[in-house]
């Protein structure tokens, strides 16, 4: 089934495949997401009530994949039929909390991304990859849920839309430094909004339309400046709006968050 992960105003949204997990290879696996002419694919086992997703590029298996996880939940949402769909997940090692709500245009998924670790960018990581994003407005830090990626600030939307960075060249940068993606981001309006690009080809996705838990990590690293909601437009580069929404509680153990944004089903 495709999945539409991330709408904006019922509309865009990243499509998805989201298939019933079985006994394939993992080169099967990697052959969907070309095949159904989606950016990720997520495969959901469901056994004696446990759910499992395992999420793809045609690169290779990723720990996590956030708009992947809103597409699943919005399809076990479908399936269950409740007016609240609530589970525990498990993928890239931990389990967590996932939940859905049908809406008239789809379904508002939201989970828990795990902890983020956020610490500032080293000399090397900010010479290398700056040199790629000039329009950067302060320094970039590094953040990770599972794995690492630069979240690199821009001024304005314009700047953010004039972004063209030699994606050969960042892909040689990220394997370098062991990063899965550049996350680049506008200041967020004094209600929360913003917006961003992520630039992944080390993983096969040179722009992701939407990617919900570089927005955790944004959520995370802006919840020390106070900002508590956050909401990020993605995909207008694409010509796919996207929108994914944060919450971010501060606890002891640091920065807690929810992430999600609206699905729909297509096929």
């Amino acid at each position: 089934m495709i999945v539409h992960a991330c709408l904006r105003d019922g509309r865009g949204g990243s499509p998805t495949a989201v298939v019933p997990d079985g006994s394939f290879s993992d080169e099967e696996r990697r052959r969907v997401p070309a095949a159904w002419g989606t950016s990720h694919a997520v495969f959901v086992g469901v056994r004696d009530g446990q759910v499992s997703l395992r999420f793809f590029t045609a690169h290779g298996e990723l720990p996590a994949c956030g708009h992947g996880t809103v597409a699943a939940l919005a399809v076990l949402a479908d399936r269950c039929g409740l007016s609240e769909y609530r589970t525990t997940l498990h993928a890239g090692g931990r389990a967590f909390i996932g939940r859905a709500v049908p809406r008239p245009d789809g379904f508002a998924a939201s989970f828990d991304p795990g902890p983020v670790t956020l610490r500032g960018a080293t000399a090397a990581e900010r010479d290398l990859i700056l040199s790629l994003f000039p329009a950067c407005a302060e320094p970039a830090s590094v953040a990770s849920v599972g794995r690492p990626r630069m979240l690199i600030p821009v001024a304005t939307r314009a700047d953010l839309a004039a972004l063209t960075p030699d994606l050969d060249r960042l892909r040689e940068a990220c394997d370098r430094l062991g990063l899965l993606g550049c996350y680049v981001y506008t200041a967020p309006t004094a209600d929360g909004r913003a917006a961003a690009r992520m630039f992944a080809p080390s993983i096969g996705v040179p722009e992701d339309i939407a990617n919900a838990n570089s927005t955790a990590c944004l959520a995370a690293h802006l919840s020390h400046q106070g900002l508590s909601t956050l909401t990020v437009d993605m995909g207008d580069s694409l010509l796919c709006p996207a929108s994914i929404t944060a919450t971010t509680e501060t606890c002891p153990e640091g920065a807690r968050v929810q992430v999600g944004g609206l699905a729909t089903l297509t096929g």
